[in-house]
């Protein structure tokens, strides 16, 4: 199998690697704006850059995996479908709903497979707690907290392109959470802040958010996020119900101190950010693609799926700016994924 690797920044290089290593993966056509940078990375893994994306169709692959700047995600995912082929593309399709819902007819039409990289699917602990969930051992749910935590912000360049916090961070959160309950978000409820850097407010954006979420059985979820936590990358997601209560993301590097006396220390190596507490689940969905490719197994994230995250994203910010509560069903798109 050769697969062509569109972008090798930091999350595209990660993949790269992963895919290198692959049994199943004879070789790579790597591409990315920058040019030297795809050759230098191919010169590491002992594979192939090319000039641009022409070339990685005019080459030859059997699949193709994405990880550009958002803004070509869709352009870039329209044109693999109609070359045919299966494609993995980082989250999310396209920073607005009509470039979505364009994205995913052009897969549909073709009739090709679009994996989205929602990489929490694949982490041992949220994969623990649907399981916890599922099996029954909570008993009714009836509450969820969960929190995404940034060390720092990004570079400036990049908040401008991110879509904000909702459809950049919080994004994940949403995805998560319809998949750990098997639940559908039916209101929500969106606050922001922009104390703080000057930065946040230039790119008119938010540098924290919080939102409560109804989810359609009745549950209530509190979801927040920042791109200012000093002690550490911190992301964690409670769940609990009427027999038991567990939690996401906690363990002896989770960035929290606690002020009882007889709590646990503080983290002494507290993780640094999303690549390195997440490392082990962006290798595994990489995994899953090839195995999608090769007939193996159903694609485990489409395009719909990243869909419903991205219009309950696009209802926050409408419940931010109107300072009202939202439902997602007021936002264009709706047609409801399946859970696996």
């Amino acid at each position: 199998m050769r697969i062509g690797v569109i972008g090798t920044g930091r999350i595209g290089t990660i993949h790269a690697h992963t895919l290198s290593r692959h049994r199943d993966v004879g070789s790579l056509i790597l591409t990315d704006a920058d040019p030297a940078r795809a050759q230098a990375l191919a010169h590491r893994l002992g594979e192939t850059a090319a000039p641009g994306v022409d070339e990685i169709y005019t080459w030859g692959v059997d699949a193709v995996v994405i990880t550009t700047a958002t803004p070509a995600h869709a352009e870039l995912i329209g044109r693999a479908a109609r070359a045919g082929l299966p494609v993995f593309c980082e989250k999310p399709i396209a920073l607005d709903l009509a470039g979505t819902l364009q994205a995913i007819a052009e897969v549909e039409t073709a009739g090709t497979v679009l994996q989205m990289g929602f990489q929490r699917r694949f982490d041992a602990g949220y994969t623990g707690a649907r399981e916890a969930v599922r099996s029954g051992r909570l008993g009714r749910l009836h509450t969820v907290r969960a929190m995404t935590s940034d060390a720092e912000p990004p570079p400036a360049g990049y908040l401008a392109q991110s879509g904000g916090l909702f459809r950049d961070t919080l994004i994940h959160d949403f995805d998560i959470l319809r998949w750990v309950t098997g639940r559908e978000i039916t209101d929500v409820c969106a606050a922001g802040s922009d104390a703080g850097p000057a930065v946040f407010r230039e790119a008119g954006d938010v540098g924290t958010g919080a939102v409560l979420l109804t989810l359609d059985d009745g549950t209530l979820a509190a979801v927040t996020a920042t791109r200012m936590n000093g002690a550490g990358y911190d992301v964690r997601m409670e769940l609990a119900g009427e027999l038991d209560q567990i939690v996401v993301g906690l363990d002896d590097r989770t960035p929290i101190a606690s002020t009882e006396p007889t709590g646990p220390p503080a983290a002494d190596k507290p993780w640094t950010g999303f690549l390195e507490r997440f490392a082990p689940a962006y290798e595994a969905e990489l995994v899953a693609f090839v195995e999608v490719v090769r007939g193996e197994r159903p694609n485990p994230c489409d395009g719909r799926e990243a869909l419903q995250a991205l219009r309950i994203a696009e209802a926050c910010e409408l419940s931010r700016r109107e300072r009202r509560a939202v439902r997602p069903a007021e936002i264009p798109g709706g047609q409801e994924a399946a859970f696996g």
